[in-house]
């Protein structure tokens, strides 16, 4: 650098003052070559890099021909592809209009077809409208001449379009595939050749256990020959068959989604039968992130509020939702926190207080389903274990009293929960 200084210093001395052209003939061999030598290296650049892109793209069409003869398989969430091999037992799902998804379900749903003229006609009584249809409580011809029993009818409106129909049979597939157990609501069979479709279930007497625990607290011991009192022990006995059908959804791999009293039917001998599948299907079916059922928030485990994937360990945290609502006879959770800021009360390590009729043993479980911490949840089979022996110590004596009566409209506000979903005393699915 300093020897071009020093030699344009002694140039700028040799030229003339009056000879302007003196320094720029000096420079004129640089001038020109070196503008020259950079385009070309630039047009040299440019042509390699336009060649190897023509190359490119001689060989993507070369290989389209073969990469649409095999279409790509879309990808599916986790759910979705342990469900797979299981896929092929269902519904068709290329059938586009009603009429094929009623002959394909004709073939796949045979062996649960009841013939609609074992429905004795004008014994269909409305219990409550679903979000699909009617739900109605029916007389049924069991085969033997002059007797029938009481079932429950889910319908399938008259109007419904084939992604209904679909969604429909589909539901009545999954509950075929659980199988029997004694504490999940019954599928007897269903009528899918013609519309309305029915999804046939078991009858239980007393309906859902949140309406029986409001029962319960009014000063009655009976109501048409039906006991209305619960002891402690009777609560334990409740919660251990609502948790082996939780054991029982485990083992198929399957979680509940919404564990509470309003998703358990209860009968006259108090066997409980868990229901409200509804959740269960559409994680099973068609993904975490396509569930629509509505969830209320007070029963949900914190990491089902901050969005994450369910477990059976969510399930486990709802059932000690559950046993507070059967120790108070049905008062809401939180009672104290407004729905939308339970996630906040939550998150400050707060979990509910033990109530008047709650003994220390019963709060003790209570609190174990409440860790933040999910894995430090017990499983179902050790929540089984720990009911069995506090119950052999329970009281089973003294009925449990609630002196105030619910007021449905004030109990949705403070739960959180559809006051239309409260006049119903049966959701299956």
């Amino acid at each position: 650098m300093a020897g071009d200084v020093r030699r344009l210093r002694r140039m700028l001395l040799e030229c003339n003052s009056s000879d302007k052209l003196c320094v720029v003939r000096e420079y004129q061999t640089e001038v020109i070559i070196i503008p020259v030598f950079l385009v070309g290296v630039f047009a040299i650049l440019l042509g390699v890099i336009l060649w190897l892109r023509y190359r490119s793209w001689r060989s993507k069409q070369q290989q389209l021909p073969r990469r649409q003869a095999v279409a790509p398989l879309p990808a599916k969430d986790k759910n979705q592809k342990e469900h797979s091999e299981s896929e092929n037992t269902y519904i068709q799902l290329s059938e586009t209009t009603v009429e094929s998804l009623l002959r394909s379900a004709d073939l796949t749903l045979k062996e649960l077809e009841i013939p609609r003229d074992r429905l004795i006609p004008g014994s269909l009584e409305l219990i409550h409208n679903g979000s699909f249809g009617g739900i109605y409580r029916a007389d049924l011809e069991t085969g033997n001449p002059g007797k029938t029993k009481t079932v429950i009818l889910k319908a399938l409106q008259d109007t419904a379009g084939p992604s209904e129909v679909k969604d429909f049979l589909g539901r009545i597939k999954f509950h075929q595939s659980l199988g029997h157990h004694d504490n999940m609501v019954e599928l007897i069979g269903c009528c899918v050749v013609q519309l309305p479709l029915y999804m046939i279930l078991e009858d239980v007497s007393h309906g859902d256990l949140l309406n029986f625990l409001w029962t319960c607290r009014r000063d009655v011991m009976t109501m048409d020959g039906i006991p209305y009192d619960l002891t402690e022990r009777q609560v334990y006995k409740v919660g251990q068959q609502v948790a082996a059908a939780l054991e029982f959804l485990q083992q198929k791999k399957l979680i509940h989604g919404d564990v509470a009293a309003r998703n358990v039917l209860i009968q006259s001998d108090f066997t409980a039968k868990l229901c409200g599948l509804g959740v269960a299907y559409e994680t099973h079916t068609y993904g975490t992130s396509c569930v629509t059922q509505i969830v209320p928030l007070k029963w949900q485990a914190p990491e089902r509020l901050l969005m994450k994937p369910p477990s059976i360990k969510a399930d486990i945290w709802s059932f000690g939702i559950l046993l507070y609502e059967m120790i108070t006879l049905g008062a809401p959770p939180f009672p104290e926190v407004p729905p939308s800021d339970i996630l906040q009360h939550l998150q400050r390590w707060k979990v509910m207080k033990r109530p008047s009729t709650c003994q220390p043993a019963m709060y003790g479980i209570m609190k174990s389903c409440w860790r933040w911490n999910a894995m430090d949840r017990p499983p179902p089979a050790e929540l089984i274990k720990r009911l069995q022996t506090a119950t052999k110590s329970s009281n089973d004596q003294v009925v449990l009293q609630v002196p105030e009566l619910v007021v449905p409209e004030l109990y949705a506000d403070v739960a959180g929960v559809d006051l239309g979903s409260l006049s119903r005393d049966y959701t299956v699915l």
